[in-house]
């Protein structure tokens, strides 16, 4: 069964809004009930970024221009795939070593320092991705949503490369890499799908 660029754009904008979302509920759950176990919408980001892996994938071999958004969001998929990986498979195993020995702790973090390096590097191609499609929608008249989009992601980029170079803390409580990155996810899905028209 073919499927087209613009399906395959669409399906890509719903498993984006479907991870922004899994995100969302992923912090507002760490802040306000860290004892319940976000391991289930764990499980569900690796689903969806597997599947977003694929997508994307079959976009740059369909597209004919924007190689290089369709590029950023295929592999901050395969990137988020492994940081998921990382999380559900190694977190628990070393965090139960480290509670047990305190020399153990190091090795624990630098798996947790890892992860966060890996999810700043995927939000920071999601950045370029939405860069790169807002002033695709900016060329073609959506000025508003397409700069916005652009203006975001670029903030996206610069938050998340300052926290795999300068740390995850380098903003201190303002979480400003992470919730870039997901609200750079966001517009990148609503004007994804308006990038097929001129391919």
């Amino acid at each position: 069964m073919e499927i087209t660029l613009k399906r395959t754009a669409g399906i890509m904008a719903v498993l984006l809004i479907l991870a922004a979302v899994t995100q969302a509920i992923y912090t507002a759950l760490y802040i306000g009930a860290p004892d319940i176990s976000r391991k289930f919408l764990w499980s569900i980001e690796a689903v969806l970024f597997t599947a977003l892996t694929a997508f994307a994938g079959a976009a740059m071999m369909q597209a004919k221009g924007y190689a290089l958004g369709w590029a950023a969001i295929a592999f901050a998929a395969v990137l988020n795939v492994v940081q998921v990986g990382v999380g559900l498979v190694m977190f628990a195993p070393f965090g139960e070593v480290a509670g047990e020995m305190e020399a153990f702790r190091p090795a624990f973090m630098s798996v947790v320092a890892f992860s966060f390096f890996v999810y700043n590097a995927a939000k920071a191609l999601l950045g370029l991705a939405a860069l790169v499609f807002g002033m695709a929608a900016m060329a073609r008249g959506a000025k508003a949503l397409g700069g916005l989009t652009a203006l975001i992601g670029v903030i996206a980029m610069a938050a998340n490369a300052l926290s795999m170079t300068l740390g995850r803390d380098f903003s201190g409580e303002l979480p400003l890499a992470g919730g870039s990155g997901v609200l750079a996810t966001v517009l990148l899905a609503l004007v994804l799908t308006g990038a097929t028209g001129e391919e």
